[in-house]
């Protein structure tokens, strides 16, 4: 048995920052699917909101939050993520991150503006501010004593008391797989942290890298904790649109600095949707693209910056402009194809200020987690601001308490499985369960769309819960399980929400319901 004071599950900027605020007075495990460097963390391409101007105010920040969440951030949230934004990036900076300067400004660092922003607020490092945040904040991890890492490891599920007769005892830990070795693991921990992203492979198009099967929203449901809010699915409005560009996104900061959605003639279509225009919150630019799409029949639109210096471009997107190339597009000069992708998962398992869930033991930060602050659509570059605050929240909490000794834990039953006999059915079902979530539970919904997909999902899960219990788990299963769960979440919750209202939008009820609230789901106890 492996035994911490903490279980870290998922390696972004929530897990590693996590990490590195405990390390010095806790023994700490870091549980990755892939590597260090593969997380949504890492392909964040905008930045980082916070209010770091004198121009700009916290006030203001909350504002921009509760407007683009339509009604349903929670405020106490909301506030507390604001109010402890120039301390996140501060922490950042004594890391090691390089943010883009900018001499001219009184702060000395350069702040680029987002659709939804009143003020010029997120910080960057040019156009792969995740990606730099990641590498500055990996060196760290990787060199630090107190933290063990476990790469090519993935978590079955939690070890909680309930499984073990003694409801009180909270969770205890999880069993991972060894993905190398296909070894089960038992990891015994006072504290056990989700930190494992978001769901967005749930649907065929996405900006997400492949590890963001919803495995820490799975995972708590059958421990017992509620999920909240999962309808609201964040589709990006400009994923690149080429054959061999997989999940690249083309950073909303590009509409920020006066990039233009143009039809194939050319046309802006955008005033006519919004008066906002193109600067309008992600939802409802990703709704006019996908209006314009089906009413013309159209497989992409263009995104066109051509307008600007191309030494401007060069300076402020370098990444873009050089994977663009790639393709043979060059910002520069030519409109950039895009389409709608899904993005983010506002939704996630439930957590107060502390990022505690229902279960003791058991935190859940950033993707994976629903703080209430964002609603019912998240700002653009709220996200690493989570990710940054909450870690530090639950660092906080995790230190006040004391460390338990570890509890014996009973190791992975395989005595009754055998090996696969064909794994065609895994990949079958993930084709599938991708295709008709995307075509029944993607940008606009119906009643019927969503009950064909509850009723696609109910075989699908028959199926997988009959696998599971034949045969020995693997990396591809235990991700099909819970991305099979996770879409059963999402429709459910989006089922139950009789309304349009921010990422959701239905035909049977196109209109707001005067009272926002939550839509919860509460599991049965003991699973």
């Amino acid at each position: 048995m492996n035994d911490f004071d903490v279980l870290i599950l998922g390696s972004g900027l929530a897990g590693q920052s996590l990490a590195l605020r405990l390390a010095a007075h806790r023994r700490v495990a870091l549980v990755t699917k892939k590597t260090l460097e593969d997380s949504a963390s890492g392909w964040a391409q905008g930045g980082i909101a916070a209010v770091l101007d004198a121009a700009d105010s916290i006030e203001s920040h909350i504002q921009d939050t509760l407007t683009a969440g339509a009604g349903l951030c929670n405020e106490a949230a909301t506030r507390f993520v604001v109010e402890n934004s120039r301390n996140a990036i501060e922490w950042l900076i004594e890391q090691g991150v390089h943010f883009t300067r900018d001499d001219a400004s009184m702060l000395g660092y350069h702040l680029t503006r987002e659709g939804g922003h009143s003020h010029r607020r997120v910080i960057h490092v040019a156009d792969a501010t995740g990606a730099a945040v990641q590498e500055t904040l990996t060196d760290r991890v990787r060199h630090h004593p107190s933290i063990k890492i476990f790469e090519r490891h993935i978590a079955i599920d939690l070890i909680t008391g309930a499984k073990l007769g003694k409801p009180q005892l909270g969770c205890m830990g999880a069993y991972v797989l060894d993905i190398e070795t296909d070894r089960v693991l038992t990891f015994s921990a006072t504290h056990t942290i989700l930190a494992t992203g978001g769901a967005g492979k749930v649907y065929l198009y996405t900006t997400n890298p492949d590890t963001a099967t919803g495995d820490g929203i799975a995972m708590a449901w059958r421990a017992g904790c509620r999920v909240a809010n999962m309808e609201f699915v964040q589709f990006h409005p400009t994923c690149l649109y080429h054959p061999q560009a997989k999940s690249f996104l083309i950073s909303e900061a590009v509409r920020g600095e006066g990039g233009l959605l143009r039809l194939p003639d050319g046309t802006r279509f955008m005033p006519k949707h919004d008066q906002r225009a193109e600067l309008a919150p992600r939802d409802i630019v990703a709704r006019a693209i996908d209006f314009q799409m089906k009413k013309r029949g159209l497989d992409c639109v263009f995104l066109d910056i051509s307008h600007k210096p191309a030494s401007f471009l060069m300076e402020h997107f370098p990444t873009i402009h050089a994977r663009c190339l790639e393709f043979g597009i060059d910002l520069t000069r030519d409109p950039i194809p895009v389409v709608p992708a899904a993005h983010y998962t506002c939704g996630g398992v439930v957590t107060d200020l502390n990022a505690r869930t229902d279960l003791p033991g058991l935190y859940a930060i950033g993707e994976s987690a629903c703080t209430g602050l964002h609603g019912a659509n998240r700002l653009a570059s709220n996200s690493l601001l989570e990710c940054l605050v909450f870690a530090a929240a639950a660092a906080k909490d995790i230190l006040a308490a004391k460390p338990r000794r570890a509890s014996k834990l009973p190791q992975w039953d395989e005595s009754r499985v055998t090996d696969a006999d064909e794994e065609i059915v895994i990949s079958h079902n993930w084709d599938e369960l991708r295709r008709f979530m995307w075509d029944y539970v993607g940008i606009v919904r119906t009643n019927k769309r969503l009950e064909r997909a509850l009723h696609r999902i109910r075989l699908l899960e028959r199926e997988i819960d009959d696998y599971y219990a034949n045969f020995r788990v693997s990396n591809d299963l235990i991700e099909l399980r819970n991305l099979v769960l996770t879409a059963h979440l999402i429709v459910r919750c989006a089922q139950r929400r009789k309304e349009s209202r921010g990422l959701h939008f239905s035909r049977d009820y196109p209109e707001l319901l005067p009272q926002p609230r939550d839509t919860l789901l509460r599991p049965t106890r003991g699973g």
